[in-house]
């Protein structure tokens, strides 16, 4: 057996090893570890691996340790879970309901609104739809709404925060493709290289993000309108004062401005403005009378869980695109996707079928930092612009995070649902939103600039 043979060998056990592995229930960081070094030993005893790849691993590590980029994720995530545990988020949706909660389909088009909201002052998915499931449901439950309707809004608009900035996603999504930019135009003689921020990515997600908002605003409006019993008007809704709504949603909208409008203002950057935003919405808690020490540790403990995740499988998924690069995994894909029909719209389907199919037994963060470093730079190499790729990649992340039956968006209202909310009607009620976020999907793809025209407007 030739060596190519032996590597195209090594690498397709790689990959059957890590989705063994994964399919077991161990912690993904350590299965991305494990399996690269079980196979780079193997490699290394048959004489078919260059140690050289394990050499570049701490150089990595001190990588991401110094990546100013990342600082963003802990800052985000305190923030987005300082604002659920001090219920500034329940305030907001008891506020903006009793505002539309008199008209038909008025509670869900609260939900929605609130859902935006919360994505653009969070940017957690599983925190907006366990919080809004809980809220939400059995008021709308209580005042006759259709369990379909309601579950598949507070689904959709959970998952708002995997693509209205600023997103943990697009965090994510913007520093790895960064990186494959880079390799990309290195690779090319491009010694010179142009980058991509983050802030590019929040600056070409928002005009599709509020696009799928006003989309399902749309449809809930249609189906008020047409079958009014699946959505009736209340009539006992709580009425509030000027004074107390403005105290509900003056905090979120704030945040928004303060975290939004310095990023795409171009006063600071991603990370700098999640430090401000965690400081906002550690006041506003504050203002609220809603922070006390233990409140302020549950969040910080909360806050180190999510954050060692992220980093952890960072790390694993570094130390596997070594391994999967050693064995020449990274020239075998650009072989494949380059080879096959329709050139760069064949390369760019075949892709996103990859991740779509992916999101529904792994997690936007592993699918990431493992896909991203080994496609990212063959699909850039082949002149597609990476602030649409990487907005195309997030909504592809977000609908299936809805797709039945692994969607965890589904996984997450599942748990917090009333037992009488079937879990058919979750899976019946999620189906029209899929098909609006593929709609969404497919107008990016058609007309690319709704993602490239505000960043290239903002920063030239």
């Amino acid at each position: 057996m030739s060596l190519h043979d032996q590597h195209v060998l090594m690498i397709v056990l790689l990959v059957l090893g890590l989705f063994a592995g994964l399919a077991s229930g161990f912690p993904v960081a350590f299965v991305l570890g494990g399996v690269a070094l079980l196979f780079a030993g193997i490699g290394l005893l048959l004489g078919n691996f260059d140690p050289s790849f394990l050499e570049a691993f701490p150089n990595r590590v001190f990588g991401v340790m110094g990546n100013e980029t990342l600082v963003a994720v802990p800052l985000f995530v305190f923030m987005g879970v300082m604002l659920e545990r001090s219920r500034i988020a329940e305030a907001l949706l008891e506020a903006v309901a009793s505002l539309f909660g008199r008209v038909r389909g008025g509670l869900v088009v609260a939900v929605l609104l609130v859902g935006a909201i919360l994505a653009a002052s969070t940017g957690i998915v599983g925190a907006t739809v366990v919080a809004m499931g809980l809220i939400s449901l059995p008021t709308m439950l209580r005042h006759g709404y259709c369990p379909r309707l309601a579950s598949g809004a507070i689904c959709a608009s959970g998952t708002l925060g995997q693509i209205v900035p600023p997103s943990i996603v697009l965090v994510l999504l913007g520093d790895q493709l960064g990186n494959a930019y880079q390799q990309a135009q290195l690779k090319q003689g491009i010694f010179a290289p142009e980058t991509v921020s983050v802030s590019d990515l929040f600056a070409g997600a928002l005009v599709p993000g509020l696009g799928l908002v006003a989309l399902y605003l749309a449809y809930a409006l249609w189906v008020a309108w047409r079958q009014p019993e699946r959505a009736p008007a209340l009539k006992d809704t709580q009425s509030r004062s000027t004074g107390q709504l403005v105290k509900a949603i003056v905090p979120a909208l704030a945040l928004i401005l303060l975290v939004l409008g310095s990023i795409l203002g171009g006063y600071a950057t991603a990370t700098e403005a999640a430090a401000v935003g965690a400081v906002g919405a550690t006041v506003f808690a504050a203002l609220h009378g809603r922070l006390g020490l233990a409140r302020l540790f549950e969040v910080g403990r909360e806050t180190v869980k999510v954050t060692a995740m992220v980093f952890a499988i960072l790390v694993g998924a570094a130390l596997f695109s070594l391994v999967f690069r050693g064995y020449g995994g990274d020239d075998l894909v650009h072989e494949a996707l380059a080879g096959l029909p329709g050139g760069k719209w064949g390369a760019i389907v075949a892709v996103m079928l990859l991740m779509f199919l992916l999101g529904f037994v792994l997690d936007f963060i592993e699918i990431v930092f493992v896909v991203v470093p080994i496609v990212g730079p063959v699909l850039l190499a082949l002149g597609v612009d990476p602030v649409w790729l990487g907005v195309m990649m997030a909504i592809n992340l977000q609908t299936s995070f809805l797709t039945p039956p692994f969607g965890f968006a589904l996984f997450y209202l599942r748990g917090v649902a009333p037992p009488d909310v079937r879990t058919a009607d979750i899976y019946r009620g999620v189906a029209p939103f899929i098909v609006l976020q593929l709609l969404m999907l497919a107008l990016v793809a058609t007309f690319p600039a709704l993602a490239t025209a505000l960043p290239e407007w903002l920063y030239g």
